[in-house]
């Protein structure tokens, strides 16, 4: 470790919200009341579809937007009233915001000179950085002459060159082609992994919140649905809107009814065993459905509609109930077009939701 990566790791402090809200009217409240800690050190990627307040609440935590109300403390001190450079954070943008008419080492080091650093102490300091983010050979070079990854790290050399105890992103990835969002996701995490700052990253991409977080936090409309680690909220998500969000298929969700003795689809075909009674919703993820074969348990006839072939596997829609349920497939299984599928949910593999609020109900089957 050099010195910058030292003293970031020293600065890393947890980020506490009490009470904290966002209303721009009475009519527009855009985060509800909200109490949650962010860990000292941790990748926390804020995760949630346009408009649920995730870019609201990073501003928040920055200093670019007031709270109505309640408090913000990175490591117990309040700073929901202090201006952004007082808080000891550092933010990346969307759009990088570089100055188009300075090179690389000047866009770096503008926050060192303007605090009135001395020379040879900007030099070393962004050498470093550049050094850390492969950018040494490019200082003297302009933003418009970078690739678009490359303009990202210098965004990015920026914001750590302030050696800041917290560093938010937001939606940093979002301008790039898919092969260089991969690149960034390595290259981001590998810098955490070195650096130590507690990370506050946005996004409305899960695949960037399932592989670079330590927990994620999904919003919806501006209440927490979920805050936990990716394996917790893929494996046990905590509500409908998590188990539909995450997951590429989503989680299939189906309509049921107890009749004390199994779980019934809409068309009455039963899914599984179960003592409830009364209406819920049942949740599998595509990748644990079982077909074509015949064992113990329930078995489901449906029709398959489509099947989308991707290479390393298949993913099947077909009917069933009057719903469309997604089903992986693995590698070289054969389906034929328009063929009747027999379908099997094991009961390990279920979740249940409550009908009407859409929380999931643990141990409804076991320990899954």
């Amino acid at each position: 470790m050099n010195a910058i990566d030292l003293a970031i790791r020293a600065a890393a402090a947890n980020i506490t919200l009490a009470g904290v809200t966002k209303a721009y009217d009475a009519a527009t409240t855009v985060i509800l009341p909200m109490d949650v800690e962010l860990r000292a050190g941790e990748f926390t990627v804020v995760l949630g579809p346009s408009g649920c307040g995730k870019s609201t609440l990073l501003q928040m935590i920055a200093g670019l937007e007031r709270v109505s109300g309640g408090t913000i403390a990175f490591g117990g001190r309040q700073v929901q009233d202090l201006e952004p450079k007082h808080r000891g954070c550092a933010m990346v943008f969307q759009n990088y915001a570089l100055y188009p008419h300075m090179s690389v080492f000047d866009n770096i080091a503008y926050s060192l000179r303007v605090s009135g650093m001395a020379k040879a102490e900007r030099i070393e300091r962004v050498g470093a950085v550049a050094k850390m983010l492969g950018l040494s050979n490019y200082l003297s070079r302009k933003p418009g002459q970078l690739s678009g990854g490359q303009r990202q790290r210098v965004a990015i050399g920026r914001a750590i060159v302030r050696e800041p105890g917290v560093l938010l992103f937001d939606e940093p990835l979002s301008n790039l082609d898919a092969q260089l969002r991969h690149d960034m996701r390595v290259e981001l995490s590998e810098l955490h992994r070195r650096i130590g700052a507690t990370t506050v990253f946005v996004t409305h991409d899960q695949v960037e919140a399932m592989t670079l977080a330590d927990r994620i936090l999904i919003l919806n409309k501006g209440r927490i649905e979920q805050f936990d680690t990716p394996k917790a909220i893929y494996h046990h998500p905590a509500s409908v809107f998590v188990a539909k969000f995450i997951g590429a298929p989503p989680m299939n969700i189906l309509p049921v009814t107890g009749d004390g003795a199994v779980l019934r689809l809409a068309d009455g075909q039963a899914v599984v065993q179960s003592r409830l009674t009364g209406a819920y919703q049942l949740g599998i993820r595509p990748e644990d459905i079982l077909f074509g074969g015949r064992a113990d348990g329930h078995w489901l006839t449906s029709a398959l509609r489509f099947r989308e072939d991707l290479g390393s596997h298949a993913v099947l829609a077909a009917e069933l109930a009057g719903s469309t349920v997604r089903i992986a497939t693995p590698f070289g299984a054969e389906v034929a077009d328009h063929a009747q599928l027999s379908l099997h949910f094991p009961a390990s593999r279920l979740h249940l939701f409550d009908a009407a609020s859409g929380r999931a109900i643990p141990g409804a089957f076991g320990a899954n």
